[in-house]
């Protein structure tokens, strides 16, 4: 696994591909429904994202995690030990950012959320990765393995791969709030 996230870290820092200028801005702006399945298929493809929690002395504290795919309302899944700096940083102010790069698209979704932690049995064996078991004692009663629910709050988008890019005057994402 730690080879794995290596290679994040080198795909983050990597050149990213020339791809077509921006075009002109579209008359109207995409459908919601288009922009979400777009953003899915980003953070489903980049595998691993980057978790942004706030520190005490309100500087922002990322970390790379291995989450569930999103669901259906890009509700954001992911495991740790309750005893994690992000855990402690949730605890204190749950508004978190996770940020997903598909260099192959290429592509990125910032999804800004509102962090909750789950400690709950049924949905810990709910969501579970059998890769965890050297990490993690018990998948449904251990101590030492706790959940974080990111629901939505914005997202940002551009992707290539599915025409949907920044605004060419002032480089904004295409955006969608959550309600």
């Amino acid at each position: 696994m730690v080879q794995r996230l290596g290679v994040l870290a080198a795909a983050c820092l990597c050149f990213v591909p020339r791809v077509a200028a921006p075009q002109a801005v579209p008359d109207q702006a995409p459908e919601r429904a288009k922009i979400v399945a777009a953003a899915e298929e980003v953070m489903k493809k980049a595998r691993f994202c980057g978790l942004v929690t706030l520190g005490r002395d309100g500087h922002p504290q990322a970390r790379v995690v291995d989450p569930f795919e999103p669901e259906r309302d890009l509700t954001v899944w992911i495991a740790t030990n309750p005893i994690t700096r992000k855990v402690e940083q949730i605890r204190a102010d749950p508004r978190v950012t996770l940020f997903y790069f598909d260099p192959s698209g290429p592509g990125y979704v910032t999804l800004l959320a509102r962090a909750e932690l789950e400690t709950d049995s049924a949905e810990k064996a709910r969501h579970w990765k059998e890769e965890w078991a050297a990490f993690y004692a018990d998948k449904n009663r251990g101590e030492d393995f706790i959940l974080i629910r990111c629901k939505p709050i914005r997202l940002e988008l551009v992707s290539y791969g599915h025409g949907l890019l920044n605004h060419p005057s002032t480089w904004r994402p295409i955006t969608v709030e959550f309600p």
